[in-house]
């Protein structure tokens, strides 16, 4: 038997990752690994923007490889996904090829040792490409490393930046160049007091990572983070009492506003009436949330870097992203490597990537791209957004995840909901999240 194996037991996924026993191990790479030819790749993801992206990969992969690749693709929610994969490893057959796995998804793989034993560490792959670790950006590998290896590829670097309403900032003569988010708070205030808009908002619905995403975005760039790299809570920290009491204040004063989700009917009649005239979001949020709501606000949108906090942090901030993976120990595994690399590292790879998804590169070298620089954006009004990304990347904070992740959201969710409607103070609030994320974990 060479190295664990990729199999688990219902003891391991319920233990948190205690020893196999032999039974597991039993038959592990009985099937040869297959080196070259033609090869039925099963792939798993939860978005259909992957799966055109990967299928329209497939003549470039066939080019560069020594493999004639089809895809038999599997599609389902990203939480439903990570289940099915965990109880066909207990079974012992079915796992796919080639897995996405959504960032709030992954932490169940860490876990134990589960991402040992079913994903493929990537490192000597990535390695093995001259100059391609180098030129992967560091801040985008860290949501998917565990102890110095790294388990996934992720499909994004989802810069934070402010959209504005142009032509409302105009209209009111908002200045679109504030420094700082104490200034922001300033002129937020007033304009709400005018004019009743908003400048950013905060989710207040049922979903519990959107409602935690609102408050990380900033958390990150103000240099805090849930968790460290060794999966540590640092969340009850100055940085975070500063973010919440920021939000609060902008609840307050009505500079930012409360909304159910970032999606659905509410934010769609705000966008619409113009009561949101701003917010700070993902750089992929312009094709799923405001094309997607308001397509009839095209050349009306803007987007700038982030206003700075004062007492320090970072230029941006990140948010969301969906790491692919390679299952260990399948007769695949040297063709979905080699597949990943030819199609989703590759720079004309991530070039086409955005053109398709929106989805900026990972690879720093990618964004100095000639004809990236020169697209401008009609729903942007021409401008050119990544003049504004490229001036972003040497300052992205990285983000560390724990496997104890979803208990955190749940009861961090509550208590942000708390502090926003003034049940309780952002320090309360944030030392009370601490405490029940401890008991419930055990840590």
């Amino acid at each position: 038997m060479r190295g664990p194996s990729p199999h688990l037991t219902r003891r391991t996924l319920l233990g948190g990752g205690l020893a196999l026993g032999t039974t597991a191990c039993a038959g592990h790479r009985a099937t040869a690994v297959r080196t070259s030819g033609p090869v039925n790749l099963s792939l798993w993801t939860h978005d259909e923007g992957y799966e055109t992206f990967f299928r329209t990969g497939i003549p470039g992969a066939d080019r560069r490889t020594d493999f004639r690749y089809r895809l038999d693709v599997t599609r389902a929610g990203a939480a439903d996904l990570v289940t099915k994969l965990l109880a066909q490893a207990v079974a012992g057959r079915g796992i796919p090829d080639l897995m996405g796995f959504e960032i709030n998804g992954f932490p169940r793989m860490l876990r134990g040792d589960i991402a040992e034993r079913l994903l493929r560490d990537l490192t000597g792959d990535i390695a093995a490409v001259p100059g391609l670790r180098a030129d992967l950006l560091p801040a985008r590998t860290a949501p998917y490393r565990r102890d110095g290896h790294l388990y996934a590829l992720d499909s994004d670097t989802p810069l934070v930046v402010h959209y504005y309403r142009h032509d409302l900032f105009a209209r009111y003569r908002l200045p679109v160049d504030i420094e700082t988010w104490e200034e922001f708070a300033e002129v937020g205030a007033l304009a709400h007091r005018r004019h009743g808009i908003a400048l950013n908002a905060v989710v207040t619905g049922s979903d519990v990572n959107q409602v935690v995403q609102s408050f990380q975005m900033l958390l990150h760039q103000r240099g805090g983070a849930l968790f460290d790299a060794e999966q540590r809570l640092t969340l009850d920290s100055p940085e975070a009492v500063e973010v919440l009491e920021f939000l609060c204040r902008g609840l307050r004063d009505g500079f930012v506003i409360d909304i159910g989700d970032y999606y659905g009917g509410a934010m769609q009649a705000a966008l619409k009436r113009g009561t949101v005239a701003g917010l700070a979001m993902a750089s992929w949020y312009k094709v799923y949330g405001l094309m997607a709501n308001v397509p009839e606000q095209s050349g009306r949108w803007r987007i700038r870097p982030l206003p700075r906090f004062s007492r320090g942090g970072h230029a941006t901030s990140t948010a969301g992203g969906t790491g692919f993976g390679v299952l260990r120990g399948t007769a695949n595994e040297r063709a979905a490597v080699d597949f990943l690399r030819a199609t989703w590292l590759t720079h004309e790879g991530q070039v086409r990537r955005f053109r398709r998804t929106g989805y900026l590169p990972t690879r720093r070298s990618v964004f100095e791209d000639p004809a990236l620089l020169r697209t401008e954006d009609a729903y942007l009004g021409g401008q050119r957004p990544f003049e504004v990304y490229t001036a972003l990347l040497a300052d992205v904070p990285p983000v560390h995840m724990s496997p104890d992740q979803s208990i955190l959201h749940d009861v961090l969710s509550g208590h942000l909901l708390r502090a926003y409607r003034g049940d309780a103070s952002p320090r309360e609030a944030l030392r009370e999240a601490a405490e029940d994320f401890r008991d419930q974990a055990g840590r």
